[in-house]
């Protein structure tokens, strides 16, 4: 059985990355790639559908224990986990070193004190666990065949099969180490080297502390951001700059319900807002090479601009059910693929258009096509900002004149008029001021209540939304506006969870709402974090903090969040980790910093 979403910690190698529980299960992992089939796929299903588990012995009929203790070694991406046992202490080391050839997941397990009883069960299914691979010896290594697919399984320990299980049993000692090791390889190639695992662990460690210490940011929270920038570095794809959402598939938002989505594909929206973060916190590499991702992505065709794509730039991205999953906790169906790639949200235009320009600003190296995809991009818009959109929020209602997605319309609009005016782009200029004034003017005549002081939703309903956070952050108005500080105030009344945290928009239980969807869902934290960043633009700076260290104190015990958090269950919900939690969190953190408004 599957933990608790905030029960796992994640390891990774940008290229993919894989989820381990408490008690040392890893229950998700896709290879080689973010995207590609998990071979443990127990995380959506049962034990049956791929797992491997590495602890203290126990009985069969028992639950694994959990670790008693667990952290990152230091600022990286190597976890540890410890187990106090009635016959000594154990550790285990797990982490995937950054990949130069095949793809790896090593984990070390140590002896303490005293003589501990270990055991290591790997369940090997490929093909999100419908697949029973061809499990045999080849020159003295373990390796499982399924079609294009083979996994290597080293280790100096003893193994058997059993029950279509790979086991190895044995007994550490204080100062023993033993290696285990699974490596993937297309399966008509030659057997990937064998492993080195004290080797990689150092590589690994020493990437990590010289990635870190790039890192610009010194202020009060400089734990919380490190560990939120660690965690979308290990989501970036590597060989292409893409940026994943996150790494998993089907973590439901409503447990029990449907609304569960893929998300291991790159959104431009949060890879814009991450590369925003990135930028601020010193990491102008990987900045440049998110640039590069989105020009070759966008290449060609920016008149059809996808809200999503592949982690290489891939457009097709066909949704389907997974039937013989039963889903995390029964929330099914179980989806891989986004069938939202082709809607139309024209907040993105916006989004994209503002991470282009504070490159520019942050000084960037000048790219002369991110300049023509901007003036292009404004070209589409001229035509089509009138038009209703799905929205941020990916709705699979009917299209809506959503108010965010006019904002974001503007954004696009004034971050080009600024490039031009600084000298590095032409444009007509006066049009497109015009153009600015007209959105500018529909959205405050048309998406805003006068009676209740908020602007809503979308233009003539009465719903509020918590991407209206977002009005002052992008300048369309001021902080001090008395219709931002009303909306901030009806968003507060009327999105906010008992405890203070917010919802996106109104669901309706049992009954189709504005999302088209069944099912309520929990509080979003990325806008829990864009009302601290709004309180605190207002001068409400002691409340901004409190609502930040409330926030902080909802990650798991190794600072990962996943997509929102669910009030009435008191857990995390949603795909994790979830770089749009991570991403804002780290933007709060900068602003009260920089307002001197923290704690201690």
């Amino acid at each position: 059985m599957a933990g608790r979403i905030e029960d796992y910690a994640l390891i990774g190698d940008m290229q993919t990355a894989a989820l381990v529980c408490r008690d040392g299960t890893v229950d998700w992992l896709c290879l080689p790639r973010f995207d590609s089939h998990a071979i443990f796929a127990g995380l959506l299903g049962t034990e049956e559908h791929g797992f491997w588990r590495l602890g203290p012995a126990h009985a069969a009929d028992a639950q694994p224990p959990s670790a008693d203790r667990r952290s990152y070694r230091g600022d990286s991406l190597i976890l540890e986990s410890e187990w106090d046992t009635p016959r000594g202490t154990v550790r285990v080391t797990d982490f995937m070193p950054p990949r130069e050839g095949a793809p790896q997941l090593i984990r070390i397990v140590e002896g303490v004190t005293g003589r501990v009883p270990m055991r290591s069960a790997l369940r090997m299914r490929f093909s999100y666990g419908r697949v029973v691979p061809w499990v045999h010896k080849h020159e003295g290594r373990t390796v499982a065949v399924a079609g294009p697919d083979s996994v290597w399984f080293d280790t100096g320990a003893e193994t058997y099969g059993k029950s279509l299980t790979t086991y190895a049993d044995f007994t550490v000692a204080p100062g023993d180490r033993i290696a285990f090791t699974i490596s993937w390889q297309p399966s008509h190639k030659e057997p990937p080297p064998l492993p080195e695992p004290e080797a990689s662990l150092e590589a690994t460690e020493d990437f990590w502390r010289e990635w870190v210490e790039h890192c610009t940011y010194h202020g009060p929270y400089r734990e919380a951001v490190v560990r939120s920038l660690i965690t979308l570095k290990a989501l970036t794809y590597a060989p292409t700059g893409g940026i994943v959402a996150a790494p998993t598939t089907s973590l439901p938002e409503d447990i029990g319900g449907v609304r569960n989505w893929d998300y291991r594909y790159t959104w431009l929206r949060d890879a814009a807002i991450t590369l925003s973060s990135l930028l601020r916190t010193g990491y102008r590499e990987e900045a440049r090479a998110w640039r590069e991702w989105l020009l070759r992505a966008v290449a060609g065709d920016p008149e059809n601009l996808q809200i999503m794509y592949g982690i290489a730039g891939e457009r097709e991205l066909g949704e389907a059910e997974l039937d013989w999953l039963p889903g995390y906790e029964a929330s099914a169906p179980v989806r891989v693929g986004n069938g939202a790639a082709h809607q139309l949200q024209l907040d993105v235009y916006g989004e994209v258009t503002e991470a282009l320009h504070l490159a520019h600003m942050t000084g960037l190296a000048r790219n002369d096509y991110a300049s023509l995809l901007q003036l292009k991009l404004i070209r589409y818009l001229e035509d089509h900002w009138q038009e209703p959109d799905e929205g941020i929020w990916e709705v699979r209602g009917p299209r809506r004149h959503f108010v965010h997605s006019k904002v974001m319309a503007w954004v696009a609009v004034d971050r080009t008029i600024k490039l031009i005016e600084s000298g590095d782009a032409d444009g007509p200029l006066e049009r497109w001021k015009e153009l600015r004034d007209d959105i500018h003017r529909d959205v405050c005549e048309k998406g805003y209540d006068k009676e209740r002081n908020t602007f809503t939703q979308s233009y003539g309903s009465q719903e509020l939304d918590a991407s209206l956070l977002l009005i002052p952050q992008m300048g369309f108005l001021p902080p001090d506006d008395k219709r931002v500080i009303g909306t901030i105030e009806a968003i507060q009344r009327e999105l906010s969870t008992p405890d203070g945290f917010i919802l996106r928009y109104p669901t309706e239980g049992a009954h189709e709402g504005v999302d088209g969807l069944p099912g309520d869902e929990g509080a979003f934290l990325a806008c829990s974090f864009w009302m601290a960043d709004d309180l605190a633009m207002i001068g409400r700076v002691d409340e901004a903090r409190k609502l930040f260290e409330k926030l902080l104190a909802l990650r798991n015990d190794l600072g990962l969040l996943a997509e929102e958090w669910d009030p009435r269950l008191q857990r995390q919900v949603g795909n994790f980790p979830q770089a749009f939690s991570h991403v804002p969190l780290i933007d709060t953190a900068l602003r009260l910093t920089a307002s001197g408004a923290y704690g201690g």
